[in-house]
């Protein structure tokens, strides 16, 4: 019964991410942990018709311990999931391709940063006036490839339960996919905030 609450779960969650934009032609992805095992979206398949069968299912080493068949493949954040996961003791982690995500890393160059929004205290460690910094990694043509930049990005930023990665999109976790569902809605809020801002000549630090 657990197992098959978890990956109702994985499926309502990238339905509302497709809704958000942040999940479109098949792009993006989420995983949870609970109970030593860890619940993942197949790669490539349209987030918002997944089934509870269609969730692979690993152990918290990143072994496949349950597959869909059918030609399902593991998603390919895979490797990038687990850094959190063992990096971070995340207890979800998600990949967001979001517009917003994507557009912040034109504007910025090593580091996303921002000050002074009410939107900040949503995620872990910040409040209204400190001055949020998201780390921003180079793309790479295969997904998985990004995975020893991502988990020096995650060693480099003790504070930061984000990275960004350019041209492509943004991952994001948190402690229990509570978490990590909010703290992707306030990143996202933050990366908008600060491309609005560009727009009507704002000055954003952007070193």
């Amino acid at each position: 019964m657990e197992s098959q609450k978890n990956r109702e779960l994985v499926c309502e969650l990238c339905r509302q991410f497709y809704r958000l934009g942040w999940a479109s032609g098949t792009g993006g992805g989420i995983s949870l942990k609970e109970g030593g095992r860890i619940y993942m979206a197949p790669s490539g398949v349209q987030k918002e018709r997944l089934l509870p069968e269609d969730i692979f299912v690993l152990n918290e080493k990143g072994d496949i311990e349950e597959e869909p068949g059918q030609g399902a493949q593991l998603s390919q954040c895979a490797p990038l999931f687990m850094h959190a996961y063992r990096m971070r003791n995340a207890g979800a982690v998600l990949h967001s391709h979001s517009i917003h995500a994507n557009l912040v890393t034109q504007l910025f160059n090593k580091k996303f940063r921002i000050q002074g929004m009410e939107m900040q205290k949503g995620l872990e460690g910040y409040g209204a006036f400190d001055t949020l910094e998201v780390p921003i990694i180079e793309n790479t043509a295969h997904e998985r490839d990004l995975a020893d930049s991502l988990g020096q990005a995650i060693r480099d930023n003790p504070k930061t339960q984000a990275v960004l990665v350019r041209n492509h999109g943004v991952y994001v976790w948190g402690r229990d996919w509570k978490q990590a569902k909010t703290q992707a809605e306030c990143y996202d809020y933050l990366f908008e905030a600060a491309g609005r801002m560009k727009q009507l000549g704002i000055a954003l630090q952007t070193d």
